[in-house]
């Protein structure tokens, strides 16, 4: 069993318009169109069971569209963790409702959203989110379509884990995409939470390997930001730095699994 813990996909009828703009901005090709029967294609084609859809409100309006849409796609192979943006008045209130809903967490983006993750009023959601036990998939480290600010490095990260100890914050692109010196500083070895999307194709095998091999065991996960990435080659990479095979399964299932509540023997 594999589980893809960081994909991204778009209502039939918005795909083709969203995925455009999305690759002007970040000068990127998806591999893939971008709805979930392409998504499904994909997982088919690499050997993936079950993908984890994280959507992104762009403002606080999305927040009711996202989430009617993830409960009408959600499946045995399609797991969606809606979204709510920060401005939103009462992000508490919002928190409860996913949760009511049965989603397992929620996705947020610091660039997109406009956002630091160190930003108090962020705190609400952190509150919520470690109230209701919902898992947060946050974008870490810098983004390919935005100016470098430093929004999401690993030293914020570790300021909120360490502050919201029952957060169960997931940070994405092994802790902090192209800021991996500090990644190394601040969290490799410790009890955070790292899926591993657009990481291994950006960093020498050799250090992908050292780092995941350093990571403390049972906090990562196997992630590729489909469409963003081939899901097949993304695996590929990952078998390729010949991991133990207990951590090779840690990663591709079994971290997963425990984190959703899935039966960890499917």
């Amino acid at each position: 069993m594999i589980i893809d813990f960081h994909t991204h996909a778009f209502p039939d009828n918005l795909a083709e318009h969203a995925i455009n703009a999305l690759e002007a901005e970040c000068d990127v090709k998806t591999k893939h169109a971008g709805t979930v029967s392409s998504l499904l294609g994909s997982m088919d084609d690499a050997g993936i069971d079950i993908s984890v859809i994280c959507s992104i409100a762009t403002k606080p309006s999305q927040f009711e569209p996202i989430l009617s849409w993830s409960k009408q796609i959600d499946s045995q192979r399609i797991i969606p963790f809606p979204s709510l943006h920060p401005d939103d008045p009462d992000p508490y209130e919002k928190i409860k409702i996913i949760h009511n809903e049965g989603f397992k967490g929620i996705k947020l983006h610091p660039y997109y959203q406009k956002f630091a993750i160190d930003e108090e009023r962020l705190f609400p959601i952190y509150e919520a989110c470690s109230h209701y036990r919902l898992l947060l998939v946050c974008h870490t480290g810098f983004d390919i379509a935005f100016p470098r600010d430093r929004i999401a490095d690993p030293e914020k990260i570790e300021f909120i884990t360490s502050r919201f100890p029952n957060l169960m914050f997931i940070a994405t692109h092994l802790g902090g995409w192209y800021d991996w010196d500090e990644v190394d500083r601040y969290l490799i070895g410790n009890p955070r939470y790292m899926e591993i999307s657009f990481s291994l194709e950006e960093l020498p095998a050799e250090t992908a390997r050292r780092m995941i091999v350093a990571h403390q065991r049972g906090y990562l996960l196997f992630g590729t930001d489909s469409p963003w990435t081939d899901q097949k080659k993304a695996l590929e990479l990952l078998k390729s730095l010949n991991l133990h095979p207990n951590l090779e399964k840690e990663i591709l299932y079994l971290n997963a699994a425990r984190l959703l509540g899935l039966d960890a023997g499917m």
